[in-house]
């Protein structure tokens, strides 16, 4: 039975009631409404730096000057910004599609049928539909619902919890975190090849094919009558080895790069990808994991499928690579596991949130 407490506390039915001023818990800090405005006017701008595209078209191309040549900038673009649209990378327009069309039939559900698929992060429980609880480090809620849960590998996703409405949201899920797996692959290869490791290695250190867990969240982010004053998404890096972002075209991505906060463009057939805390820590911070937030507006629904390229959480343990070290380049990174870096980020986030009280 579905409560009427748990689908009054979703962003969805906040946003459908009519209401003309947001509750004081999405109110953002003062510090946080930095350069928050209209998205849709700061995504038009061509002002100052822009998030690059790499085209992934002649990554393994026989041509070794043009596969050299696609592969650095890949690596720059991992060195400068740690984040970058992906274009010609390989998967179909189709299966793109597929996915975005599935995802939001889903959240296109009533509340009461999405509610059969809900958390219950109390109990641990984190895979299902949800809403962020107040115990991020302000406190404060965001204006985001979600649908959380495990993609790939296959033997270990749990399917009875993936929507069976609509039809086809299963295939087309499976068959997208089956095609981002062997992007990772490709990705992980140029990277460890920029470190002066073997291609393989990388890949090997954050899991291999067996260990890296990619987990799929779908970010559904409702109109807002005060978008000035609302965040989707709070600033973070991403704890991750590598995070893949699909988005319905509606803009709100924003990173934070050289001191400002930078719209990201709504490149078409595009896939965002981040370089994650994980190979930065070991690439020893040469490639970047880069903060940014999510916007919301008072226009349009936005909706992002993100697939977040996990390490297993204890069995390794993530710290600068030797190759990465010298005696002019410590480790500016301790040894921790994937788990023990999570925790001292909740930690450090929480501390920063009592001094800033």
């Amino acid at each position: 039975m579905v409560s009427s407490d748990s689908v009054n506390s979703r962003v969805e039915t906040l946003a459908s009631s009519g209401i003309a001023t947001i509750p004081k818990e999405y109110i953002r800090p003062k510090e946080e409404l930095v350069n928050i405005g209209d998205i849709f006017e700061q995504e038009k701008s061509t002002d100052g730096p822009q998030v690059p595209t790499i085209d992934l078209k002649e990554i393994d191309s026989e041509n070794e000057k043009v596969r050299e040549r696609c592969r650095e900038e890949l690596k720059k673009a991992a060195v400068d910004w740690g984040v970058m649209h992906l274009v010609n990378h390989g998967i179909s327009d189709e299966l793109m599609d597929r996915v975005r069309k599935a995802g939001k039939a889903f959240f296109d559900l009533p509340i009461e049928q999405k509610e059969m698929y809900a958390n219950d992060q109390a109990s641990g429980k984190i895979q299902g539909y949800g809403s962020k609880l107040a115990n991020n480090a302000s406190g404060q809620l965001e204006w985001e619902d979600y649908f959380f849960h495990l993609v790939y590998p296959e033997d270990k996703r749990d399917l009875s919890i993936w929507p069976q409405t609509p039809a086809d949201y299963i295939e087309a899920t499976a068959e997208y975190a089956k095609e981002l797996r062997a992007l990772a692959t490709k990705v992980l290869r140029v990277l460890s090849l920029g470190l002066g490791l073997e291609e393989g290695r990388l890949e090997k250190e954050v899991g291999g094919l067996e260990e890296l867990l990619l987990q799929m969240k779908i970010n559904y982010y409702p109109v807002c009558p005060q978008p000035e004053l609302a965040l989707g998404v709070e600033a973070h890096t991403d704890v991750s080895a590598l995070t893949f972002i699909l988005h319905n075209m509606v803009p709100g991505l924003q990173l934070f790069y050289e001191g400002k906060w930078v719209t990201a463009k709504c490149v078409p057939n595009s896939i965002v990808m981040h370089i994650g805390d994980t190979i930065e820590i070991l690439s020893n911070g040469k490639y970047k994991s880069i903060l940014h937030r999510g916007m919301v507006n008072k226009e349009k629904v936005r909706i992002s499928w993100a697939v977040f390229c996990e390490p297993p959480k204890e069995k390794i343990i993530l710290k600068p690579l030797p190759e990465t070290v010298s005696e002019t380049e410590p480790p500016i990174f301790p040894p921790r596991t994937f788990a023990e870096h999570i925790q001292h980020k909740l930690f450090r986030k929480s501390q920063e949130a009592l001094l800033n009280k």
